[in-house]
């Protein structure tokens, strides 16, 4: 195939430039830019074969450079990553499910979501409002479905309680 190119060994130099291109496009936590620079040192080191454990110093130290530089920082990315799937209808356990997933520390996130980024009540109107459930479901249908309404708010995480009544709100209060 004319388009595929043999992967280049690692160096400092290119796993650094590989990092700043990655966080140009995607905004990330440490652990997951080592996720990162850990394949694409896997994908090199596959092809030429050499051992990957070999170059994890490298990482390291590319890393420590995103870091010192501030393109990399845990907390801000936790709060920003927050703050849109509040807006989206995230409940904290998804958003705690998610950014662990991306390597934030569990005390980062605690803080995070402990600091507001909006009430779990409010999230929970957002998500029944683009799901278009309970009050902005037809209004003939509302409470012909209002168990699978509630069933889907358990399983995007929210409690029962907060299902119940943002689904048994006026359109207004949700």
């Amino acid at each position: 195939m004319p388009g595929k190119t043999t992967p280049k060994l690692p160096t400092v130099e290119r796993l650094t430039r590989s990092a700043v291109h990655y966080l140009e496009r995607y905004s990330s936590s440490q652990n997951n830019l080592r996720k990162v620079l850990e394949r694409r040192i896997l994908k090199a080191c596959r092809h030429h074969g050499l051992d990957p454990a070999d170059f994890s110093g490298m990482i390291d130290k590319v890393l420590k450079k995103c870091v010192d530089s501030g393109l990399v920082n845990d907390r801000a990315y936790a709060e920003t990553k927050t703050a849109s799937l509040r807006r989206r209808g995230g409940s904290r356990r998804k958003i705690e499910a998610q950014l662990a997933q991306k390597g934030v520390d569990r005390d980062t996130i605690r803080s995070v979501l402990d600091d507001g980024a909006g009430t779990e009540e409010e999230a929970a109107g957002a998500y029944a409002r683009r799901r278009r459930l309970g009050p902005f479901r037809n209004a003939a249908d509302r409470a012909a479905r209002r168990e699978k309404d509630l069933a889907a708010m358990c399983r995007a995480g929210f409690s029962f309680d907060i299902a119940v009544r943002v689904i048994e709100s006026a359109k207004d209060d949700a």
